[in-house]
């Protein structure tokens, strides 16, 4: 196999269903353009002689059945769709992986003894309507109709009406999670510019990061930008500021892997000669270690209340998202690192701060990913990019470590 002409001419493939007239790729859950990538891989997958299918919520599959361990599935893929004017490698690349890596196996050694598997997940980025992980939920039978049923998309497009548009419908009563899956490898790039950084190939995901996320709003009091002495004022953009210049600088003391971000600040009345009263804010904590992000996130809240008390303020703190960080397989991390080591590939072991499909799995089958490093960091972007070169040395380790887990 030329490994830089398939990989290359798969990227392509993809790459122009769903670009953008403005550079990058839109291809959004149950879009047309969704559906006509989704049949592409379809295409690809059994010219390779696998046999596919859709599973009612549009998640694609492609088999090669094992010869002696046909009941036991080592699984890879990821994620069809993309963000809205986002780059050319986000999910997508990690279906493509599977089936290169799969197509490569089959020609080098035939057979495997354990079947192997491609998933083409429907939905993992929420872009479209306000739910994520679509796909890999309904995999593990972890969605619920009732978090999907009465949303639309930003046109006013109810969910319902474009899932069954698309030619797919909820899955029908109970339906018995999988007990043949013995494995799930998701190569995928970093999103980030550690790897890049620090002139590696490869990253060894261990870990995928907890989140926790809120919303916050102050509420003290709108008055003249005049007239109000400093003493009486209750000024909510004050009391912000020193909420997240205090809480960042705990977090850079505590370093990483603890990252905090300040993402959305909406002050009240926003305007030049008004003292503003409120302020609405979000905050976004994350660690590999449970016990330190709840800790961390516990004396945060503490500290609003008390420079809200200070202030005259009123805080309101929503926690809406509680995300517990998601450790990888041991087994399949040590066969992916010896992989790099026998491959002489300059990679390291990490933690992944971003989520993906493989945080969903990994509670249920035994999983890990492959990193490669991204240009710049760059993700979610027109100028999302990696090189060639490190592409194909993610997907040969893919194949070393397929190799070992159905071959073997």
């Amino acid at each position: 196999m030329d490994w830089f002409k398939t990989i290359q001419e798969n990227v392509d493939l993809l790459s122009g269903i769903g670009s953008d007239p403005t550079g990058g790729m839109t291809r959004l859950l149950y879009s047309d353009s969704w559906l006509e990538a989704q049949n592409a891989v379809k295409n690809k997958l059994e010219e390779i002689g696998m046999e596919t299918h859709f599973d009612e919520i549009g998640n694609l599959f492609g088999r090669m059945e094992g010869s002696k361990y046909p009941d036991e599935t080592i699984m890879s893929g990821s994620h069809i769709d993309t963000v809205i004017n986002g780059g050319n490698l986000d999910g997508q690349f990690g279906v493509i992986a599977a089936y290169v890596a799969m197509a490569y196996l089959k020609e080098t050694y035939g057979q495997p003894l354990r079947s192997m598997e491609v998933i083409s997940m429907a939905e993992e980025e929420g872009s479209r309507f306000p739910t994520v992980f679509w796909g890999s939920k309904n995999f593990v039978n972890e969605a619920k109709i009732e978090d999907v049923e009465a949303i639309s998309d930003f046109e006013g497009i109810r969910f319902v009406d474009a899932m069954r548009q698309a030619g797919f419908d909820f899955k029908k009563g109970e339906q018995k999670r999988r007990e043949d899956i013995k494995a799930f490898v998701e190569l995928h790039i970093e999103q980030g510019n550690v790897l890049e950084n620090q002139g590696l190939q490869i990253g060894v995901v261990n870990s995928i990061a907890g989140q926790r996320r809120y919303t916050v709003v102050l509420k003290g009091q709108a008055n003249h930008a005049g007239t109000t002495p400093m003493g009486y004022r209750r000024d909510a953009v004050y009391a912000f500021s020193r909420i997240c210049s205090e809480s960042i600088e705990k977090a850079r003391a505590i370093g990483d892997p603890l990252v905090l971000t300040f993402g959305k600040v909406e002050p009240k009345p926003n305007t030049v000669n008004v003292v503003p009263g409120e302020v609405l804010f979000t905050i976004d904590c994350r660690h590999t270690d449970s016990d330190v992000l709840i800790g961390f996130t516990q004396k945060l809240e503490q500290r609003i209340n008390e420079i809200a008390t200070e202030m005259d303020i009123e805080a309101t703190i929503d926690l809406w998202m509680d995300e517990a960080p998601v450790p990888m397989d041991a087994k399949i991390v040590a066969i992916l690192e010896e992989a790099a080591k026998k491959a002489n590939m300059k990679y390291r072991v990490m933690h992944s701060g971003a989520g993906h499909d493989s945080q969903i799995i990994a509670p249920h089958y035994p999983t890990a990913m492959i990193f490669v490093p991204s240009i710049g960091g760059i993700s979610h972007n027109p100028a999302e990019a990696t090189k060639l070169e490190d592409l194909v040395e993610g997907v040969k380790m893919m194949a070393s470590a397929l190799y070992e887990l159905a071959y073997k």
